[in-house]
């Protein structure tokens, strides 16, 4: 599997803690350093079965600087792909991918049905 995070995010520590605490087998991508590309997002999308707008980090600054709020529901699937991949601080974070699944974000149900 691959986590991908932000080290400074407390949910990705969170994250990581509980993938630690089950002996889970990973590597760490940091996904400023890293960021996620075009193909990588649109296969991650089909896998997870999520609607684009759930791969947004809705809560980051540079979403709100850009006013995404308002400009997202009139943008395609693929203008969104083409944003998300300009800057991984647009993603929600933390991403697990497996090799049959995609989580997006750390929500401890989601990822106890898949570890």
């Amino acid at each position: 599997m691959i986590f991908i995070c932000y080290p400074k995010c407390t949910t990705c520590q969170k994250a990581q803690k509980w993938l630690d605490g089950r002996g889970a087998s990973y590597s760490v991508r940091n996904i400023k350093e890293s960021n996620p590309t075009y193909d990588e997002l649109k296969s991650w999308l089909t896998l997870s079965g999520l609607p684009v707008k759930r791969f947004f980090n809705t809560s980051g600054l540079l979403y709100k600087s850009l006013e995404l709020k308002d400009k997202l529901p009139s943008m395609s699937d693929e203008e969104c792909l083409k944003l998300l991949a300009t800057d991984g601080m647009l993603v929600k974070r933390p991403i697990l991918v497996g090799d049959s699944f995609v989580l997006v974000g750390f929500k401890e149900q989601e990822w106890e049905k898949r570890i």
